[in-house]
């Protein structure tokens, strides 16, 4: 077949080259051009591409057994790599399901949500709140949680419409409030709409500790995550935490919950839990919450590849090489050196406005003024054409639309957890080039760094 002919379809029609090969925190097309993952691909590869020590554990289980249906056989990886995540999680979350991606995970989350309330005769909380903007997945269950405009407005009369609020973007208010106070007065937000929708119909609230695409590595004031996990104890809200993006390392810790040693009821993950090596995510809850539903007569959902051998293994096998290589502390001192160079553009680049983050989840956003946050014209399309710019020169950034999917622009830069201080210059440097002919081509000011 042709290298212009093709029958598959995704989002656009946007041509890319063909890929020929991965290793470590750099891919390769089939010309030989080498792309630094700055990104992870969409926040997966963690530990980088073509592990040879994960590759050869995959390999040891396809010797074994490619599938086994969890209704017919228990396995060694899935029960071996539900103990191993148990152990990683905060204390009394000791259940696990497996599943094969975030969407996944999160329809998963919420169903076992709704099913414990039924075994509590609850049934009337069927709702579960979300924050605008936000991303918890695709399937319609997810999407209806989701706040971003353009993904959801088209499927909009086919989903029951869940009840959202305010994502805590203090960082554009414009008050006399402190951080704490921003916190705290974003948290009541949840508590009003709790009482608004009221709260014997309230199941859920579902949050991603920090932002992933809609928001750009959003981080709430320290004030609010203690303040939302006392709001739903006092309505006997179940508190779900998204870590699809943010789990596995990715933030510095292994959860982004523990940063502000917070236990949700539940933790949704994926993306990294598996590192690109096999479709895999997982919803882990406490004991108190599956063995009623198992007592009702089981957890009534599932999936074909849940529990699959071969994805369980290399999930497995990925924990361990995190493990091994310090992976997660890596995150955190490697996160401190790229957040520097981050604020260090915002000298010579007066459009970008804000920089924000945890760990390897970072993120800039573009304006057009610093004072007000004001977005840049949507027409430039800034979103997408950095995007390109640093693709051309080798460097794989993610971006999104900040505000509902309709204005603002920012860019994700998440590299794999194994990188160097030097590949981090020289991801920057790849960064500033696309950004100083973005900046001339939309005829936006750069400043001489300053001595």
């Amino acid at each position: 077949m042709s290298d212009d002919t093709s029958y598959l379809f995704y989002q656009t029609r946007n041509p890319r080259p063909f890929l020929d090969h991965g290793e470590g925190i750099y891919l390769f097309d089939e010309s030989g051009k080498r792309y630094i993952d700055g990104s992870s691909g969409a926040m997966v590869s963690n530990i980088g591409h073509s592990n040879p020590r994960v590759l050869a554990k995959i390999k040891a289980q396809m010797d074994r057994a490619t599938f086994g249906y969890r209704l017919h056989f228990r396995t060694h990886p899935s029960e071996d790599l539900a103990a191993k995540t148990v152990s990683l999680m905060p204390e009394g979350l000791d259940r696990v399901f497996f599943v094969s991606g975030g969407s996944e995970a999160v329809e998963s989350a919420v169903k076992l949500a709704r099913q414990h309330a039924l075994t509590q005769g609850q049934g009337t909380r069927y709702k579960v709140i979300s924050r605008f903007p936000s991303y918890h997945g695709c399937t319609f269950g997810a999407l209806d949680l989701t706040g971003y405009d353009p993904l959801r407005e088209p499927f909009a009369p086919m989903m029951q419409g869940m009840p959202k609020i305010a994502a805590p973007a203090s960082y554009l208010d414009r008050d006399n409030l402190s951080e704490e106070q921003r916190g705290l007065k974003y948290a009541e937000y949840l508590r009003d709409k709790i009482i608004e929708e009221g709260p014997d119909t309230v199941l859920a609230f579902i949050m991603e500790p920090v932002g992933g695409a809609s928001t750009g590595a959003l981080v709430a004031p320290d004030s609010y995550y203690g303040r939302i996990r006392d709001i739903c104890d006092e309505f006997g809200v179940l508190l779900i935490y998204d870590e699809v993006m943010t789990g596995a390392g990715r933030t510095g810790k292994f959860l982004a919950a523990e940063h502000w040693g917070i236990t949700p009821d539940i933790v949704a993950m994926s993306k990294g839990f598996g590192a690109g090596y096999a479709p895999l995510g997982a919803i882990v809850a406490s004991a108190r919450l599956v063995e009623p539903v198992l007592d009702a007569g089981g957890f009534l959902h599932g999936f074909t590849y849940a529990g699959n051998p071969m994805a369980c293994a290399a999930g497995l096998a990925v924990l361990e090489e995190m493990e091994e290589l310090n992976l997660v502390e890596n995150a955190a001192r490697m996160g401190e050196v790229l957040m520097a160079q981050l604020h260090g553009l915002m000298v010579r680049y007066p459009f970008i406005g804000d920089v924000r983050g945890k760990g390897l989840l970072t993120a800039f956003e573009f304006v057009s003024d610093r004072e007000t946050m004001e977005p840049l014209p949507p027409a430039l399309n800034a979103y997408d054409r950095l995007v390109e710019l640093a693709y051309a020169r080798g460097l794989i950034i993610y971006s999104r639309r900040t505000r509902g999917g309709k204005s603002g622009d920012h860019f994700l830069l998440a590299p794999p957890l194994i990188i160097t201080e030097e590949q981090i210059a020289e991801m920057m440097a790849i960064l500033r080039e696309a950004l100083d002919v973005f900046a001339t081509e939309a005829g936006l000011p750069v400043l001489e760094a300053r001595a």
